[in-house]
C-alpha cells in the first residue's frame, strides 16, 4: 500500500483530517522561512492533542545539534527529515546522536542528479526526491514544482522512499505510475490557501494514492 505523508501541518484541523484519512506520516516544519513553520512549542501541543495516529517527521534544514536536541525537548518525533545541504556524514552523525530514524531529502532537477541516491541510501533510514528548488528560491522544498518523475525509474533506490514536489488529488496517481514511488508527499497540493490545510482535500490526496 502507498505510503503518504502530509507535511506542513500547523493546525488541529490539518493534523485530526490527516489522521482520520490514514495518512502514514504527518510532518512539522521547523524552518522559520516557511509558510508552514512552527515552534517546537506548536508542535508539541498540536502532537499532544491527538493520541496515536500518524508518525511525526520534523522537517530541517541544516539544522545544528542544539537546534535538534531543543526541538525534540518539546515535541516528541518519529522520523528527522533532512532537507538542506547536510552531507552523507552529517545525516549519519545525526542519526547516531539523536537515535532517530532519518529521512534525506534530494533535490532532482535532471538524471545527473540521482548520483547522490547511493551515499544517502547507505546513511538514511528513507529518502525523499523532491523537486531541486530554481537557484533563486527561498525554500529548498514545498514550490509546488514536479519534477520529470520518470527520473525515479532510472536508479535503484535500496531503502523506502518517498516522492514529492508538485503532487495533488488531480495527478497522484499518475505520479506514482510513472515514478513507481511506494510512497508520496504532499504539503501546498492539500491547501486551501498557502500553508492553511483543507480537510477535503487531504482526504481526496490519501484515496487518490491508495487507489493507483
Amino acid at each position: 500500500m502507498t505510503e503518504v505523508k502530509i507535511c506542513g501541518i500547523r493546525s488541529a484541523e490539518g493534523l485530526e483530517a490527516a489522521a482520520r484519512a490514514g495518512a502514514d506520516f504527518v510532518g512539522f516544519v521547523f524552518f522559520p522561512p516557511s509558510p508552514r513553520a512552527v515552534t517546537p512549542a506548536e508542535a508539541g501541543a498540536l502532537s499532544a492533542g491527538l493520541t496515536g495516529g500518524p508518525r511525526r517527521a520534523g522537517l530541517f534544514v541544516d539544522p545544528t545539534d542544539d537546534l535538534l536536541a531543543e526541538t525534540l525537548a518539546g515535541v516528541k518525533l518519529d522520523i528527522l527529515q533532512l532537507h538542506g545541504a547536510e552531507t552523507p556524514e552529517r545525516v549519519a552523525a545525526i542519526r547516531a546522536r539523536f537515535g532517530l530514524p532519518v529521512m534525506k531529502a534530494i533535490g532532482i532537477g535532471t538524471e545527473a542528479d540521482l548520483a547522490a541516491i547511493p551515499a544517502f541510501a547507505k546513511v538514511a533510514d528513507r529518502l525523499l526526491l523532491d523537486a531541486k528548488p530554481p537557484v533563486d528560491a527561498e525554500l529548498p522544498g514545498g514550490n509546488a514544482a514536479p519534477f520529470e518523475w520518470r527520473l525515479a525509474r532510472l536508479a535503484p533506490i535500496p531503502v523506502p522512499w518517498l516522492l514529492a514536489g508538485g503532487l495533488t488529488p488531480a495527478n497522484v496517481a499518475e505520479a506514482i505510475a510513472t515514478s513507481g514511488a511506494p510512497g508520496v508527499d504532499v504539503s501546498s497540493g492539500v491547501e486551501r490557501s498557502r500553508g492553511v490545510k483543507d480537510p477535503a482535500l487531504i482526504a481526496d490526496f490519501i484515496r487518490a494514492a491508495r487507489g493507483a
